[in-house]
């Protein structure tokens, strides 16, 4: 796009500073064109000199926050490179995530941890496949308030070992009944996946994608 401006001088250079760069005016092109104009102006009929102080500390303050965008986004590149190398160094360990669900582990173990806000007569944990069999119940006895671990090789009764995920069924009887538990699960870190829009990276499990603030603790 070209503007005239009725001075012939003053036009011709803006025409030639729009056709090598029609988008985006820097700040040379920007001086260029003042020089021209105080050169050419009308000496009767001076430009206002406060509007061009006022203009030439606008262009630097956007050419300022310019430069800055690009430092941050470049500062933003490092970390995101950073975080993933971090990240990358827990492939292969398992972690534990809060879910209802548990994944075998690299031997085949199936293991895990429940928490309950008060003390419980007896504890029941049970695995459930797909289909919805229990495959596995342990008896856990009484536990205090807080949380402690479960584990099972993976193994049936027959030496068969169990494959794929998992449901976890926690029955936890108190004085005054049933309790509530919540439980957690390790799970392999297969890999890590980071998105190239920049957003945080994402740890590769057999339970999905976890962001690594969820994970509770490394194996």
């Amino acid at each position: 796009m070209s503007t005239i401006t009725g001075n012939s001088a003053l036009d011709a250079l803006t025409t030639t500073t729009n056709t090598a760069k029609s988008s985006t005016l820097d700040q040379e092109a920007f001086l260029k064109l003042m020089t021209t104009q105080l050169k050419t102006q009308d000496p009767f009929n001076p430009v206002d000199n406060t509007q061009m102080v006022a203009q030439m500390a606008q262009f630097s303050s956007v050419a300022g926050i310019s430069e800055m965008n690009q430092s941050l986004k470049g500062i933003a590149e490092t970390l995101t490179a950073s975080r993933v190398g971090d990240t990358a160094s827990w492939i292969g360990h398992p972690a534990l995530v809060a879910s209802d669900s548990a994944p075998p582990l690299a031997d085949g173990s199936y293991a895990g941890e429940i928490a309950i806000a008060e003390p419980a007569n007896n504890v029941t944990v049970s695995l459930v496949d797909a289909n919805g069999q229990v495959v596995h119940t342990e008896a856990l006895g009484a536990k205090a308030a807080g949380n402690f671990a479960f584990k099972w090789d993976g193994k049936a009764a027959d030496g068969t070992p169990t494959t794929g995920t998992l449901q976890i069924v926690v029955n936890a009887e108190g004085s005054a009944g049933k309790i509530e538990a919540a439980t957690a699960a390790w799970t392999p870190i297969t890999g890590v996946q980071s998105p190239a829009s920049g957003s945080a990276a994402s740890l590769v499990t057999p339970l999905g994608l976890i962001a690594p603030e969820e994970a509770i603790r490394l194996g």
